[in-house]
C-alpha cells in the first residue's frame, strides 16, 4: 500500500510540475517594471535587484565593449560619487514573450548632473529573460550607446582656402573640398556633405560617426585629408 501511495504521489507531482511552469507567465508591464527597478538601482548603487534579476550564469555585453559575468556585473554597481546625481528612464519598449523566454528591447535615456552641470546619453538595450523553476531572470543582455554629434566649434573661414582642393585615395578615387557662403563641403561621387568644425583642423559630418582632419605638411600647407574612423586613419593625399 505504501508503495502504491508513493507511486501515486510521484505521478501526481509529475502532472503538477508542468502546470507550475505554465502558470508562471510574465507580462511586458512586469518586465518594464523590473527593468526600471534595475535602472533606479544603478543611481542608488543598490546591488540587490541586480543579484535578484540576473541569472547566475548570465552574460552581459555593455556599451563600453566589455563582456561581464554576474560577479563582475554586480561589482560594477556602486553609488555615484559625491556631487553626482541622475536618472535613467525606460522608453520605446518592444517585447516578445514566447513560452519560458522573453525578450525586452528598449531605450534607456540617462540624465546626469555633475556638480550642477547637465549631461545626457541614450542607450539601446536588449535583455533576454528566461523562466526556470518559476523564476524569471535575465540570461543575456547587450547594450550600445546611440551616436551623438559633437559640439560645434567656432568657424574660421580664413583657413578654408587651405583645405579647398582635390584629394586622392587611389587612381579614380577622389574627393573634392569646396567652400562657399561661409560653409565647407566635401564631395565624392556626386554626394556632397557639409563639414562642421569641431576644433582646430578637425571636422565632422552631421549624423556620421568619425572625423575629417586636414593635415599640414612640412611646407606649412595642407597635404592630406584624413578620414578617421574608430581611431584609425584613411589618408587622402592632396593633388591640387
Amino acid at each position: 500500500m505504501k508503495v502504491f501511495l508513493f507511486a501515486l504521489a510521484t505521478c501526481h507531482l509529475s502532472l503538477i510540475t508542468p502546470i507550475i511552469a505554465a502558470d508562471s507567465p510574465i507580462t511586458e508591464q512586469e518586465l518594464v517594471r523590473r527593468t526600471q527597478e534595475l535602472c533606479d538601482a544603478i543611481v542608488a548603487g543598490n546591488q540587490e535587484p541586480w543579484k535578484k534579476y540576473f541569472a547566475d550564469d548570465c552574460t552581459v555585453s555593455d556599451e563600453k565593449g566589455r563582456t561581464l559575468d554576474k560577479t563582475k556585473l554586480v561589482a560594477d554597481i556602486t553609488p555615484l560619487p559625491k556631487g553626482y546625481s541622475g536618472t535613467i528612464k525606460i522608453e520605446n519598449v518592444i517585447s516578445r514573450i514566447i513560452g519560458d523566454t522573453a525578450v525586452l528591447s528598449y531605450d534607456a535615456n540617462e540624465s546626469e548632473t555633475i556638480f550642477g552641470q547637465q549631461l545626457h546619453a541614450r542607450y539601446h538595450v536588449t535583455d533576454t529573460w528566461l523562466n526556470r523553476n518559476g523564476s524569471w531572470q535575465i540570461i543575456a543582455s547587450q547594450a550600445h550607446r546611440y551616436y551623438e554629434d559633437p559640439a560645434m566649434g567656432e568657424v574660421d573661414e580664413r583657413k578654408f582656402r587651405d583645405y579647398v582642393g582635390q584629394y586622392q585615395l587611389a587612381p579614380g578615387q577622389t574627393r573634392a573640398v569646396s567652400a562657399y557662403d561661409g560653409n565647407l563641403f566635401v564631395e565624392r561621387n556626386g554626394k556632397k556633405e557639409e563639414l562642421l568644425r569641431e576644433s582646430g583642423d578637425l571636422f565632422f559630418r552631421k549624423g556620421v560617426e568619425g572625423r575629417i582632419l586636414f593635415r599640414y605638411g612640412a611646407n606649412g600647407k595642407v597635404d592630406a585629408l584624413i578620414d578617421r574612423r574608430n581611431n584609425e586613419d584613411v589618408v587622402w593625399k592632396k593633388t591640387k
